[in-house]
């Protein structure tokens, strides 16, 4: 079984992040802070991408590796709540 498919070169990864942390500060309010942590790994294919925002909050962001495109995001609990503006349709990121 081939289990590199979820394997993604560092400036993927990067680029990624990058969009997680563009989309996460333009739809959701008070974003102070984001850590991201080294697990990739999504089971359904894809970047997944994690880490806490403002020290407190866990999160999760799928995203396509092909266009950098935001496909879902995980809040845990304390997470930011979504701008008003952002609710129906995601903002620009």
């Amino acid at each position: 079984m081939n289990s590199n498919k979820n394997n993604f070169d560092e400036e993927t990864i990067n680029q990624a992040k990058e969009t997680a942390e563009s989309y996460l500060k333009n739809n959701y309010e008070n974003i102070q802070t984001i850590e991201f942590n080294d697990d990739h790994n999504n089971p359904m294919g894809g970047i997944m991408i994690r880490g806490i925002v403002n020290g407190e909050a866990g999160f999760s962001v799928s995203v396509d590796p092909k266009n950098f495109v935001v496909n879902s995001v995980g809040e845990k609990k304390g997470f930011p709540d979504r701008k008003d503006e952002c609710r129906e349709k995601s903002c620009d990121y």
